[in-house]
């Protein structure tokens, strides 16, 4: 069968697709044949067999292992594919392959990563001693088995331990890794190997962490005592001299290990890292040597990587096949993000405190950091190159859209958090290396790196709201205009972008300098032969237009407009269709012109520009959304204007949107026409009441046209929308429209609400129930008559079939809208409908009361439907939350009480689910198993689920916390290992400056949790729940509130 198998094997890698098909659905038809998986595992086994083949044969086994070989496996199939007879056969060979001595490493991988997935179902009980073999082979085991063991091992760690056997095998397998990293006569790579296995341990100590802390912190401690000087030592070691470009492309024994050496220590590096996440509090006695060697080592790198990177052009971001960084750049990047965690440990900011207490900026500790930060900040070889062909990438790194992370970015990050701790010091030290840097000529990447690690420390200031002081905005005035006038284009795009960033980040000091750079970016858009230059100089009018008083920009507020729109007009719009930094830049800094006055709008191209952007870009969402966003503000603010402005705005944009709309369905680019959809509903939602006079005629005959026959989810989502904003504007302009049929703007509108109701998706009919609602608010029982019960019994039986939580709420908020007046129609209407065997109340209660905590966020409801219900004109008045967010949450509480009120019986026959029923098995929640295992709830009565939701709504209302218990728990969390304690993780973002309350408010997230405070409907629960509790059945139902849910009561009635 062998030989069959090499030749369906072989045919599975042919590019015929016929041919590979048929070959991959034979293989598949040879499941349950014990031949099979013998045959692979034979062929993969066989060194006369090509590569690739074997290769196959082990992808194919791992396939057919997880399809057939456990049902505890997340991908089992149903049926047992291999006896145990063949089972204990397979697992022998596939140790034996994957730790061979002399095989090819992917083959080796391959093989490992199978044994791993057999492990994750049979050790410890079906496979006892697999460990034991592991651990007794490698100690005397040649490289090439070593080097199987490992990666077995490490695959073992990731995917196959649970709680228990790992700490059942830990002390024993971390020595034995211990035993290799330390052996200095092992190869380096191995040594770094050894450590990656360690570092994946961490995952599964974290994993327990929570459950266990005093034993897994013991055992930390306990095994770090050796793992942590080992690590100094190896940081302490001198990394010899680099191989030279011949020597590495030659992989000669210098330059072999050159990259190993590398790899170990990067591997150190991360494990450090590792361990400061997971237990801070054993690190930090540590943290002063490791900053220490960290610091050391980087100064000495430094040569070297200038070499490498800066002078000459090395590979960079290399791993080998076993996934282990081996080039210096890697190096660098890991040191450079310890060292800023260093940076926040107590012992190192205590020493660094002091010493900086008998320094001056020009022997300061602070000033050699930024003497570092500068050289490893440079413009590489790389870099330049890859700018001067493509501006985009430059951008990338001003914008952070698409930047990569390197030690360029990594050196800004370590000034962004030395200036948060030590603001002023930070500033003059980089001032004083500044002077030092120009005083003495060392290039232009070095004069450009001292002003990008500038231009990051002041983006840090603006977003945390912070300013550079006078006196050293001034300082740096001469470096920038030097830059400015420099023949090297990087230098002299960074001079023009620095001065926009100081302009804007040191408030009035440098108001009349910002005038003059301002005009000397606008003149070198049109005049400077570097496109970097260009776009930065653009980049850098956003600076000046948040800066600058509105007296200095509104008189040149044309010319910005005009400079943009000129240099578009010398690009290729189709070949900008990738450079996505470089058209959010564009239409972010035309944004920002426009809004300047937005009356040039009405009177100028502006918005024509904006628009033909964003329809080259239709598919990029970040840029369409950006473009959105300012169209909204621009409607807005002209609207407010009154008079006939907005009239204007409608004269000058309504023939581009419907434009694209025609352009659209020729080209069949449906973005384009959802783009267009989404600006018709922004200038349609801002508009007034009514509409100016045409409107309907104008917008409704495409929209009709593409509510009736597209099948595109979200340009049916947006269009709907439009509709529903159009009604809700101008009701009686719709209805008074016909089509081209003669048909009634009502009837066309139930033609369309129909269709989405009948035949389009949850996603694309998401909107439908505003619209619905919408019609039924306007239209009435007058113009609707007996089509209201049928428009109302259409949205019943889709919301039955509803999966998706805004469409579940979207049509929801139909009854919901009804019962805030007419709330036992509602009743009396459901209880009378018969819903696939289902009562209709039955139906739409448990939808509307399961899901309803989850409401919010979809802007559904407007404000002026305020003044229909009392209730909310009550509690309503202008707020930071969007009200259209902020009235669906009213709306539904007011709704649901009004129901609660009606205690009409028939509301407590409908059964809902209540509370969840907490899974107490204590086993791990794996896909498969909450597959085969779904969530359980009670079933309580629709009355008492009301008042649960309320509850609930009563909490979010008042901006509540954690209760006191989850509080101090959270608390003892946070501060557990608080030797490190000025963040709980400072890898993943150190310079958040979240206190603990805010994390602490993150964590108490909850269904209908993360809103502000809200009086108004807080004001009105607790109105309602005093009156409640005073009818009757209310005390049976408090008695079967959950303990918290009656203290919140009691809270609030306090």
């Amino acid at each position: 069968m062998e030989d069959q198998l090499v030749q369906l094997l072989s045919a599975t890698q042919t590019a015929q697709e016929d041919t590979r098909k048929h070959a991959e659905q034979q293989l598949l038809s040879l499941y349950g044949h014990q031949e099979l998986p013998l045959g692979l595992i034979g062929i993969a086994c066989h060194d006369s067999v090509p590569l690739n083949i074997r290769q196959a044969a082990l992808l194919y086994l791992k396939n057919l292992v997880l399809a057939g070989w456990s049902s505890s496996l997340d991908e089992w199939k149903g049926q047992a594919l291999v006896t145990d007879e063949n089972k204990a056969i397979l697992r022998q060979q596939l140790l034996t392959l994957a730790t061979q001595d002399q095989l090819d490493r992917k083959l080796k991988a391959a093989a490992g990563l199978v044994v791993s997935k057999i492990a994750s179902a049979d050790y410890p009980i079906e496979w006892p001693d697999l460990l034991d073999n592991l651990l007794a082979l490698i100690p005397n085991a040649t490289e090439g088995q070593l080097h199987g063991a490992l990666r077995v091992l490490g695959e073992l760690v990731e995917d196959s331990f649970n709680e228990q056997t790992f700490f059942t095998v830990a002390p024993q397998m971390i020595k034995v890794l211990y035993d290799v990293a330390t052996n200095d006569q092992r190869k380096p790579t191995l040594r770094a190997l050894a450590c990656k296995v360690f570092h994946g341990c961490f995952d599964i100590l974290e994993m327990v962490l929570e459950d266990h802390k005093t034993m897994v912190k013991s055992f930390a401690d306990e095994i770090l005592k050796e793992w942590i000087p080992f690590f100094v030592n190896v940081l302490n070691t001198r990394l010899p001299d680099p191989p030279s470009q011949e020597e590495e492309d030659q992989d000669t024994p210098n330059a072999l290990l050159y990259k190993g050496q590398i790899a170990l220590k990067l591997q150190c590096v991360k494990v450090l890292m590792r361990i400061r996440s997971v237990f801070p509090a054993i690190l930090s006695p540590q943290s002063i040597v490791l900053f220490q060697a960290t610091w050391q080592e980087l100064s000495l790198l430094e040569p070297a990587y200038s070499l490498m990177y800066i002078q000459e052009d090395r590979q960079s971001r290399l791993e080998d096949a076993d996934g282990l960084p081996y080039t210096l750049d890697f190096l660098i990047l890991e040191e450079l993000d310890f060292m800023q965690a260093c940076l926040r440990a107590p012992p190192v900011r205590a020493q660094l405190e002091q010493e900086l207490q008998n320094q001056t900026p020009d022997n300061s500790w602070v000033t050699q950091v930024m003497k570092l930060a500068v050289a490893y900040a440079q413009i590489t070889t790389e870099e330049e190159g890859l700018w001067d062909v493509d501006v985009n990438i430059f951008l990338s790194e001003e914008t952070s859209v698409t930047a990569n992370y390197t030690p360029r970015t990594a050196c800004g990050d370590l000034v962004i958090k030395l200036g948060e701790w030590l603001t002023e010091p930070t500033v003059n030290g980089l001032l004083t290396y500044t002077r030092v840097l120009y005083s003495q000529s060392k290039g232009w990447k070095a004069e450009e790196a001292a002003l990008y690690v500038l231009n990051q420390l002041l983006s840090d200031f603006q977003d945390v709201e912070k300013q550079i002081s006078p006196e050293a905005a001034s300082g740096y005035v001469d470096f920038i205009r030097y830059a400015m006038q420099q023949p090297d284009a990087f230098l002299r795009a960074r001079g023009y972008l620095v001065a926009g960033s100081l302009t804007r980040t040191s408030g009035d000091a440098l108001q009349q300098l910002g005038t003059s750079f301002l005009e000397a970016s606008l003149q070198a858009i049109p005049s400077d032969e570097s496109d970097v230059v260009q776009v930065s100089c653009i980049r850098a009018l956003q600076y000046y237009l948040q800066a600058l008083p509105h007296a200095t920009t509104q008189p040149i507020q044309n010319t910005i407009i005009m400079s943009i729109s000129n240099y578009l007009a010398t690009q290729d719009m189709s070949e900008l269709s990738d450079s996505e930094d470089l058209m959010v830049t564009l239409v972010e800094t035309l944004r920002d012109a426009i809004l300047i006055d937005t009356r040039i709008c009405i009177t100028d191209n502006g918005l024509d520009t904006l628009f033909r952007v964003a329809s080259h870009q239709a598919n990029n969402f970040q840029l369409t959304m950006l473009v959105t966003e300012a169209f909204e503000e621009v409607t807005e603010t002209i609207a407010r204007m009154g008079g006939d402005a907005y009239v204007q705005l409608c004269a000058r944009v309504l023939p581009s949107l419907m434009g694209a709309f025609d352009v659209g369905s020729l080209t069949e680019e449906n973005a384009l026409c959802n783009f267009a959809a989404d600006l018709l509903a922004v200038l349609a939602e801002h508009g007034p009441e009514p509409l100016p006079a045409g409107f309907v005629a104008t917008t409704m005959p495409k929209l009709t046209r593409v509510l009736l026959g597209s099948t595109d989810e979200e340009l049916l989502k947006s269009a709907t929308t439009a509709v529903k904003n159009i009604i809700s504007h101008d009701h009686q302009q719709l209805f008074e429209w016909r089509d081209d049929t003669g048909k009634a703007g009502l009837e066309v509108t139930l033609i369309i609400v129909s269709r989405l109701l009948s035949s389009c998706s949850d996603h694309a009919a998401g909107e439908v129930g505003a619209l619905a609602a919408e019609v039924v608010e306007k239209a009435g029982h007058e113009r609707l008559g007996p089509y209201l019960e049928q428009l109302l019994r259409s949205v019943a039986v889709r919301l039955a079939q509803a999966k998706q939580a805004q469409f579940i709420q979207s049509l929801t908020l139909v009854f919901a809208r009804l019962s805030l007046n007419h709330a036992s129609e509602v009743v009396e209407f459901l209880a009378g409908q018969d819903i696939e065997g289902q009562n209709g109340l039955q139906v739409v209660l448990a939808k509307w009361l399961e899901n309803s905590i989850n409401f919010a966020g979809y802007d559904e409801i407007r404000q002026k439907y305020v003044r229909t219900s009392p209730e909310i004109e009550q509690f309503t008045y202008e707020r930071r939350m969007p009200v259209g967010r902020l009235q669906i949450v009213r709306n539904n509480v007011i709704a649901l009480s009004k129901l609660y009120d009606l205690k009409d019986p028939r509301l407590a026959q409908v059964q809902v689910q209540g509370d969840l029923i907490p899974n107490t098995d204590g086993r791990i929640m794996t896909r498969s198993r909450a597959k085969a295992n779904p969530d359980k709830y009670t079933i309580v009565p629709a009355p008492l689920k009301i008042l649960k939701v309320l509850v609930v709504e009563l909490q979010s209302a008042s901006g509540a916390p954690l209760d006191a218990q989850a509080a101090a728990e959270l608390a003892e969390e946070d501060s557990g290992d608080d030797d490190w304690e000025d963040e709980a993780n400072p890898f993943v973002d150190l310079g958040s400056g979240f206190s603990r309350e805010q994390l602490m408010a993150f964590a108490a997230e909850e269904p209908g949790g993360g809103r502000q405070r809200d009086d108004e409907t807080q004001g009105f629960l607790v109105d309602f729940f005093k009156r409640a509790a005073t009818t009757q059945g209310f005390a049976e139902e408090f008695g079967q509130l959950t303990e918290e849910e009656q203290q919140r009561l009691r809270d609030s009635a306090a």
